[in-house]
């Protein structure tokens, strides 16, 4: 697709970030001469490559060139440290791993080789074409009940999720596609980077999201999209009018969720908002048709290159299931874990552990998460990691990680903990012990200690107790 796309349009600027531009030739050229140098260093087709990296223009040259060859891109969450940093190479089992130098010092030398600076050669060799269903990237998500896992998508995932993104959204060469958010997260991979690919527009990656900044860069990459997720839209929205609110080339935003108040934020900006429904283990299954008004309520329509399935009968709440209409549409499965491979790719589909409803003509409704996770600004957190981190502090005995409902958008983290006897702990240092030894969105906003944890005859603690009581509380 890069090298159709060099081929069709070289000047065209493919990759934009604040420090310049590249053009699809210069980007190619590039990922050629860092292909052939990572080649020379050793690493090979179908192996892991880990990448701690900021988001830039390099980031996405050195995913290009690990693809090239064959390897496998692993991205990891740069904000991860202590356990959730090591489970993470550990899980991967990179032979080889590529860090900016500020990160280089996270990287577990004892487990992978670190690649200081970006190996390139001036003659790059030719390289076959890897098959379309091999592993492309792996992503992490969070688990239900356990660690966080890796998907492992297919080069074919990675290509038609970029089509079929910019298909569904009406994108053309014309747009700028700016995203904030970063490079280990799908929307930025598949949903900003290739889907500009696959129409031959122009990928504009920031380094972080940033309320001050937001509007300034968007008009700063001439953008013309952009995504939301998590609290976004509701800090953007906080921010005071101002006269120059439609002072921009923005045409229409996408993401999750959709606020009450989407009317209002239409007028006040002056473009569209249009919700989707997906998930990385099984892509972008349902959106806003963008040629008719929303379905208030809805995700949007399921499309047809995929079956979805709600499992309930008509009208009523279940599981969401998907299937891709053609091989490789979604996960291959979780690296190294079989059996969580197998819990959820069964039956044909992908069993999503979201709940819905789907009507008779095909929208799609959000009901909910079965899953022991919480989602926080736009982050899978899993439960089972919080509760790891929690209880590593010495005077913790158990605990449980739940998500409450948060004034911004979507949950935050809370966790109810039980001491150990004749210890003593306040919230703040138990929060600070948090910051210490995990990344800064899983670190709670609410502690609360507790003599004991509800619990079903078979010691499973009932969370669904503690969500009540809290609410009961908040009300």
């Amino acid at each position: 697709m890069l090298v159709a796309q060099a081929n069709r349009t070289p000047d065209k600027v493919f990759v934009r970030t604040a420090e310049g531009d590249l053009t699809y030739a210069e980007v190619l050229a590039r990922t050629e001469h860092l292909a052939a140098g990572l080649a020379a260093a050793g690493v090979r087709s179908g192996e892991p490559v880990a990448v701690l990296m900021h988001n830039s223009a390099e980031a996405v040259l050195v995913w290009f060139a690990i693809n090239r060859l064959g390897a496998v891109h692993v991205p990891i969450n740069t904000a991860l440290v202590g356990a959730g940093l090591a489970h993470t190479f550990r899980t991967t089992g990179a032979s080889f791993t590529i860090a900016d130098d500020d990160l280089a010092h996270l990287v577990p030398q004892s487990d992978t080789t670190l690649l200081r600076g970006l190996p390139t050669l001036d003659e790059p060799s030719p390289v076959a074409v890897p098959p379309e269903l091999d592993p492309a990237i792996m992503l992490f998500t969070s688990g239900t009940t356990g660690v966080s896992k890796a998907c492992v998508l297919s080069h074919r995932y990675v290509v038609r999720q970029g089509q079929i993104h910019a298909h569904y959204l009406g994108l053309t060469a014309d747009d700028v596609l700016y995203c904030p958010f970063p490079l280990f997260h799908v929307d930025a991979v598949t949903l900003t980077v290739v889907a500009a690919l696959a129409v031959g527009a122009t990928a504009a990656i920031g380094v972080k999201f940033s309320a001050s900044g937001f509007w300034d860069e968007v008009r700063r990459f001439d953008a013309t999209v952009f995504n939301f997720m998590g609290a976004t839209l509701t800090i953007l929205w906080k921010q005071p009018a101002r006269p120059g609110d439609r002072d921009h080339r923005v045409r229409l935003a996408w993401g999750v969720p959709m606020p009450a108040w989407q009317d209002e934020w239409e007028r006040r900006f002056g473009f569209r908002l249009y919700e989707i429904y997906g998930l990385t283990d099984g892509g972008i299954v349902a959106y806003d048709p963008i040629d008719s008004p929303k379905r208030v309520g809805t995700c949007g329509k399921v499309i047809p290159e995929f079956d979805v399935v709600v499992d309930a009968p008509p009208g009523e709440v279940g599981e969401i299931l998907i299937r891709g209409r053609e091989p490789g549409l979604v996960m291959t499965g979780y690296y190294g874990m079989p059996d969580a491979t197998a819990a959820v790719l069964r039956d044909g589909f992908l069993h999503t552990g979201d709940l819905g409803t789907l009507t008779g003509d095909g929208y799609l409704t959000f009901a909910g998460r079965a899953k022991d996770s919480i989602r926080r600004r736009g982050e899978n957190i899993s439960a089972y990691e919080v509760e790891q981190v929690v209880e590593g502090h010495p005077s913790v005995l158990e605990c449980a990680a739940i998500g409450v409902p948060s004034e911004l958008s979507e949950e935050d983290v809370k966790v109810c903990v039980v001491l150990r006897p004749g210890h003593t702990l306040t919230a703040d240092d138990l929060v600070a012990h948090c910051a210490a030894n995990s990344a800064p969105f899983m670190v709670p906003r609410y502690v609360e200690f507790l003599p004991e944890l509800p619990k079903t005859p078979t010691q499973k603690v009932e969370k669904f107790r503690l969500r009540q009581a809290h609410s009961a509380r908040a009300a």
